[in-house]
């Protein structure tokens, strides 16, 4: 059987990762939650929230968010009201976008 193909992922992406996994985890005990409580409640399995507490880049982010929801850990931000002002934002935004990203064919004149 083939190895699988590993991704590489940039230092940022690895941190902001690790600092997610942190927040969970910190949250969970904060929470007096056992992993085996939030893995359950998550619908998760106890192996895949440690992977999501220790940073994991495999793991689901569905699965991260959904136990980043339950212990209280904002991701992207802090309320309900606020996400769904940022959602509507930008699907005003994405409606006044093209349909898909082009590459410009025009030549860029640069002697000055």
């Amino acid at each position: 059987m083939p190895k699988p193909i590993s991704r590489a992922n940039s230092r940022y992406a690895k941190d902001a990762l690790t600092l997610l996994g942190m927040m969970i985890r910190v949250a969970r005990i904060e929470h007096k939650m056992t992993v085996k409580e939030l893995a359950m409640r998550a619908d998760v399995s106890r192996s895949l929230l440690q992977r999501i507490e220790e940073g994991d880049p495999g793991c689901s982010i569905g699965a991260a968010f959904e136990v980043a929801t339950i212990v209280g850990v904002p991701f992207i931000v802090e309320d309900k009201k606020s996400l769904t002002s940022k959602m509507a934002h930008f699907k005003e935004k994405i409606a006044l976008l093209p349909k898909a990203a082009r590459k410009s064919h025009k030549v860029v004149k640069d002697d000055f």
